[in-house]
C-alpha cells in the first residue's frame, strides 16, 4: 500500500482519478494550487487506487495523505 503525500501545504484544484481506476508511476493524479501557482503531483508507485483522502477545493496541509494506492 502506498499514499500519496502532499508536497505543500495548499487547495485541491484538480483530482484525474477515482477510486478503482489504475494508476501507472509518473502518471499526474493531482493538482494543488498555492500562491495562484499549479502544482502537479504523479504516482510515486504504481497500483489501483483504493481511497480519496481528499476533495477538489479543499485545503491540504504538507504530507497530508490525498490518494491510498495499493
Amino acid at each position: 500500500m502506498a499514499n500519496l503525500l502532499s508536497p505543500i501545504s495548499g487547495n485541491v484544484w484538480k483530482i484525474h482519478v477515482a477510486v478503482g481506476d489504475v494508476v501507472e508511476i509518473d502518471d499526474e493524479l493531482v493538482i494543488l494550487e498555492a500562491l495562484k501557482m499549479e502544482t502537479p503531483i504523479y504516482a510515486s508507485d504504481a497500483g489501483t487506487v483504493t481511497e480519496l483522502k481528499v476533495k477538489e477545493g479543499e485545503s491540504v496541509s504538507e504530507d497530508q495523505v490525498l490518494i491510498v494506492i495499493e
